[in-house]
C-alpha cells in the first residue's frame, strides 16, 4: 500500500460533501476532515443566512431569514491560523484532511496572502503554501441542483444543517419560496461549474464523487476513497448521518421545476 496522501474536499453546499467527510473521519486515519475555511475573519462566524442573499431586495425572501447576529473578529495571525488548521485536521498518522467550498476561495486566499515567502497569489499557490504541495483533490457534486438548492432553502431558514439522527419534521418552519430556491441554484451551479474549470485549467487529477453514489452506497463509495488516498478500504464505516431530504424537499423541487418552466426560473 502506498504512502497515506493528505486531502482536500472541495465541494457546494448539500452536496453530500458532510457525509463523506464524516465517513472518512469516522475512521480515525483519515485526517479529521473540518470545513476550516467558512469562518469570515471579521465575525469568526460562518456566513450567516441573509448574507447568502446578498444583493437580493425582495422582502418575502428575506423575511423568511434570521437576522444577522455580531460574531468577535478573528485576530489570529496567517501562521497561527494555518498551524492551528493543520493541528486540527490531522490524524496521528499525518493524514490532513479538510473540506473547501468553493464560495470559501476569497477567504483562503485573504488568510495565505499574509504567510511570509508565498508562492503565488492564486489559489493553488495559497493551497501549496498552507497545506503542502502533495495533497490530493476529492470533487464532491450534485447533478440534481434543484434538489441541492431546495435542500439548502430549507436549511438557511431552519439553520439545521446536518443530521445525526431523525430526519427533519414535517412542519419544520421553513416555507417555499421559488425566489429563495432560485437565487441558490445560481449560486449552487456556479460553484460547481468553478470547482470543474479550476480543474482543468490548473490540470490537477482529482477523485469525483457523486452524490447519488454517496447516498446508495455510502460505506462502498467512501471505501473507494480510502484506497485512492492509500488506506484501507476495509476501514470505510457504515454512513455515520442520515440523509434530511424527505417527502416536502421532493415536492417543493417538483414544484419548483414546473414553476421555472412557466417563469423562466433556473434550472
Amino acid at each position: 500500500m502506498s504512502e497515506p496522501r493528505s486531502y482536500l474536499v472541495c465541494a457546494s453546499q448539500r452536496s453530500g460533501s458532510t457525509l463523506l467527510v464524516e465517513s472518512l473521519r469516522a475512521t480515525t486515519v483519515a485526517g479529521n476532515p473540518e470545513e476550516f475555511f467558512q469562518y469570515l475573519p471579521s465575525t469568526s462566524r460562518s456566513p450567516q443566512p441573509r448574507q447568502w442573499f446578498e444583493g437580493v431586495t425582495d422582502e418575502s425572501v428575506l423575511s423568511l431569514l434570521a437576522p444577522l447576529e455580531p460574531g468577535t473578529a478573528d485576530t489570529r495571525s496567517a501562521e497561527q491560523w494555518r498551524d492551528q488548521l493543520l493541528s486540527l485536521g490531522r490524524t496521528p498518522n499525518g493524514v490532513w484532511g479538510g473540506k473547501l467550498m468553493w464560495n470559501q476561495v476569497p477567504l483562503v486566499l485573504d488568510r495565505a496572502a499574509g504567510l511570509a515567502d508565498r508562492s503565488g497569489n492564486d489559489l493553488r499557490s495559497a493551497l501549496d503554501d498552507l497545506l503542502g504541495r502533495d495533497l490530493a483533490f476529492i470533487h464532491v457534486y450534485r447533478r440534481d441542483v434543484v434538489a441541492q438548492a431546495v435542500s439548502m432553502w430549507r436549511a438557511v431558514q431552519t439553520q439545521v444543517w446536518r443530521d445525526d439522527a431523525t430526519p427533519p419534521a414535517p412542519h419544520d418552519g421553513a416555507e417555499y419560496h421559488a425566489g429563495g430556491i432560485a437565487h441558490l441554484v445560481r449560486i449552487l451551479r456556479d460553484q460547481d461549474e468553478q470547482w470543474r474549470n479550476w480543474f482543468e485549467v490548473e490540470g490537477l487529477d482529482h477523485i469525483d464523487i457523486g452524490f447519488d453514489d454517496l447516498v446508495a452506497a455510502p460505506q462502498a463509495t467512501a471505501a473507494k476513497v480510502l484506497v485512492e488516498l492509500g488506506l484501507d478500504a476495509d476501514l470505510a464505516p457504515p454512513p455515520p448521518l442520515k440523509r434530511q431530504s424527505d417527502g416536502r424537499s421532493k415536492e417543493w423541487a417538483l414544484r419548483y421545476r414546473s414553476e421555472a418552466a412557466v417563469n423562466g426560473l433556473p434550472l
